[in-house]
C-alpha cells in the first residue's frame, strides 16, 4: 500500500480527563469493539480493582489508578487506531503533557456528575495551546448527574471552548433511556443489563414522527423534542473544519461502563477526526507525506517486562515509512543506529514488526542511547518542537538505605530520570541527588519501582525550594558569576544544564533584580514554556 493511503487511514490519538472519570474504561471498550481483547478488566473500586488492560505497571494496580501513559492499536472497519491512554492524576500530568505531542486529536472524557474538574481545565489548556482537535464524553449517564444544558454551559465556560452535541441524553440515573444521535439521526436505546450490546437503535430523522413513541414513552419523546429544537436554536450546525482547527468541540453523551454510547463515539471520531498532520520542527516543517522517515522520543520506560529489565523508548512516527533493521540517524549523537526488534503494542502486549508509518507509535529497545525528544531520521538533522521538561515543586533528596546497592540506586535513579517520572539534580559537593516532582505520589512510584525493579532501597529528605528554573544568559562570564555567587542553590540537570533552586519567591525576585542579564525558564526547553496554569 502506498505512502498516502497508509496515512489516511492511521487516526492516532489521546484519552485523557480527570482521575475516575472512566478515561480507562472507555479505552477498553474501544479495544473489545476493535477484537483487541475479549475481557475487560471492571473498575468498581479501587480497592478491590481487577488489572485493567492499559494498566500494566504492578504499583497502578495496587494503587488502581495510571500512572503511566499505556501505548495500544487496533484495526476497526479498514482503519488503524493507535490509543494513548494516559494518567489522569495531577502528579503525573507531565507524562500527559508529553504525550499530547505524540497525537493528532483527543477525546476528553468528563463525568456527568461532578463536571468539570482542575485537571480537565489544565489539560484542556494544553490541547488550545496546540489548536489540537477535542472530543468531549460525557460519562456515566446511567447515575443521577447534572442537567445536560447546565453541563455543556459549564463546559463552554470552563474549557474556553465552542460546543456542538452529536448525541442528546433521553434522561438520565434511573431513568436514563438512551440518546438521539443527532450526527447520525438515530434513536440508540439503553439496555442497562446488557453489558457488551448497545441496545436497540432505530433511525428517525424526524423526530415528529409517530414512530417515535414506539421506542420511548411520550413523556421522554416529548422532552426529548423539547431539547432538541432549544439545541438547534443555541448551538449553531457541526463545522468539521472548526473542529478540526481545535475552536469547536462534538459532544457525546454515554455510559462507558455498560458500553452504551461507546460505538457510536468510535465511529464518529473516525470518520471526522484528522489523519497524521504536519508536525513542527527546526528548521522546516515536515509533511506525514514525505518519503524520507522523521519521528521522535517522547515517552522511555524501563522494566516494562521485569523478567527482562527491558527499557524501551516510544517512537511517534512522523513522517515516510520506518522498516526493521534499517539504519537511521540520530541527530542529538550525530551517528547511526539499527533496531532489530521494534514493536507495536496492546497494553503491556508487544509485537514484533516489519514497518511502521506516520502516526504509528513503535517501541525500540535500547541500551541507553535514546532520550525524551530525540529525533531519528533517514539522515536529515530535524529537532521537533515541544517535548519539555516541566519546572517541579516539590523537592526531596534521596537517602540511599542500603551502601550495598548504590550502584543499583544510581542506575535506577537515572533510568527513572530518562523516562521523566521526576526531574533528577545533582548539587555539589558530595553528589549529592535531588529529586523534583509535581505532586508526592511520584515519590511513592520511585522509591516502589527503585525497590522492586533494581533491588535499591532509599528514603528522603525534604528540601524546602519554591521552585526550580533553568538558567541561561548571553554572557557567558555574567553566568559563570552568577553560579559562583548562589552556589549553595545551583544544581545541574541530567543533560549537564544550570539550575537554580530558589528557596522562596522573594529570594528569586531578588535573584532576578540582581542579575538583569540572567533568564530564568520553567522549562528546559525554554522555546516550548507553559503559562503557570499547567
Amino acid at each position: 500500500m502506498k505512502l498516502p493511503e497508509e496515512i489516511a487511514r492511521r487516526k492516532t490519538f489521546a484519552i485523557i480527563s480527570h482521575p475516575d472519570a472512566g478515561k480507562t474504561t472507555l479505552t477498553e471498550k474501544f479495544l473489545l469493539f476493535g477484537g483487541a481483547i475479549q475481557t475487560a478488566g471492571a473498575v468498581k473500586n479501587n480497592k478491590i480493582r481487577k488489572g485493567a488492560t492499559s494498566d500494566f505497571m504492578e504499583i497502578e494496580r495496587q494503587r488502581g489508578i495510571s500512572v503511566a501513559t499505556s501505548v495500544m492499536g487496533f484495526e476497526y472497519n479498514g482503519k488503524r487506531v493507535n490509543i494513548l491512554d494516559t494518567p489522569g492524576h495531577k502528579d503525573f500530568a507531565e507524562d500527559t503533557f508529553r504525550t499530547l505531542t505524540a497525537v493528532d486529536s483527543v477525546i476528553l472524557v468528563v463525568d456527568s456528575v461532578k463536571g468539570v474538574e482542575e485537571q480537565t481545565r489544565k489539560l484542556m489548556e494544553v490541547c488550545r495551546m496546540r489548536s489540537t482537535p477535542v472530543i468531549i464524553f460525557v460519562n456515566k449517564m446511567d447515575r443521577e448527574g447534572k442537567d445536560p444544558f447546565e453541563l455543556l454551559d459549564e463546559l463552554e465556560k470552563e474549557l474556553t471552548i465552542n460546543l456542538r452535541p452529536l448525541t442528546w441524553p433521553i434522561s438520565q440515573g434511573k431513568s436514563f433511556q438512551g440518546v438521539y444521535n443527532i450526527y447520525r439521526e438515530e434513536l440508540n436505546l439503553f439496555e442497562a443489563d446488557k453489558i457488551g450490546i448497545a441496545g436497540r437503535k432505530a433511525h428517525i430523522p424526524d423526530l415528529e414522527d409517530k414512530s417515535l413513541y414506539e421506542y420511548i414513552d411520550r413523556e421522554f419523546a416529548e422532552k426529548l423534542k423539547e431539547d432538541k429544537e432549544l439545541l438547534d436554536t443555541v448551538y449553531e450546525d457541526f463545522d468539521k473544519n472548526l473542529y478540526l482547527d481545535g475552536l469547536l468541540a462534538p459532544v457525546f453523551f454515554g455510559s462507558a461502563i455498560n458500553n452504551f454510547g461507546v460505538k457510536e463515539l468510535l465511529e464518529t471520531f473516525l470518520e471526522i477526526a484528522p489523519s497524521p498532520l504536519p508536525r513542527p520542527a527546526k528548521p522546516r516543517e515536515v509533511e506525514p507525506a514525505e518519503k524520507e522517515m522523521t519521528g521522535f522520543i517522547f515517552k522511555i520506560h524501563a522494566n516494562l517486562d521485569p523478567n527482562h529489565r527491558d527499557r524501551i523508548a516510544f517512537l511517534r512516527i512522523c513522517s515516510g515509512r520506518f522498516e526493521r533493521n534499517k539504519f537511521y540517524y540520530h541527530a542529538r549523537l550525530g551517528k547511526k543506529l539499527r533496531f532489530t526488534n521494534p514493536t507495536t503494542f496492546m497494553a503491556n502486549e508487544k509485537t514484533l514488526t516489519e514497518e511502521a508509518w506516520p502516526g504509528d507509535v513503535v517501541g525500540l529497545f535500547d541500551n541507553g542511547n535514546l532520550k525524551i525528544g530525540d529525533t531519528l531520521t533517514t539522515g536529515e538533522t530535524i529537532q521537533y518542537k515541544g517535548i519539555p521538561s516541566f519546572s517541579p515543586e516539590i523537592f526531596r533528596e534521596v537517602l540511599n538505605q542500603d551502601p550495598f546497592k548504590t550502584k543499583q540506586l544510581d542506575k535506577g535513579i537515572r533510568q527513572l530520570s530518562e523516562e521523566g517520572v521526576a526531574q533528577l539534580f545533582i548539587q555539589q559537593p558530595g553528589n549529592r541527588k535531588i529529586i523534583g516532582t509535581v505532586g508526592e505520589l511520584q515519590f511513592d512510584v520511585i522509591q516502589f519501582r527503585l525497590l522492586h525493579e533494581y533491588g535499591a532501597k532509599c528514603g528522603y529528605r525534604h528540601l524546602n525550594y519554591f521552585k526550580a528554573l533553568w538558567i541561561t544568559c548571553d554572557n557567558q562570564q555574567e553566568l559563570d558569576r552568577f553560579i559562583h555567587r548562589k552556589t549553595s542553590n545551583i544544581a545541574w540537570d541530567k543533560e549537564n544544564k544550570p539550575v537554580f533552586l530558589a528557596d522562596t519567591q522573594w529570594a528569586l525576585k531578588s535573584a532576578k533584580e540582581m542579575f538583569p542579564s540572567i533568564a530564568f525558564h520553567t522549562t528546559s526547553d525554554h522555546k516550548m514554556e507553559l503559562p503557570s496554569v499547567v
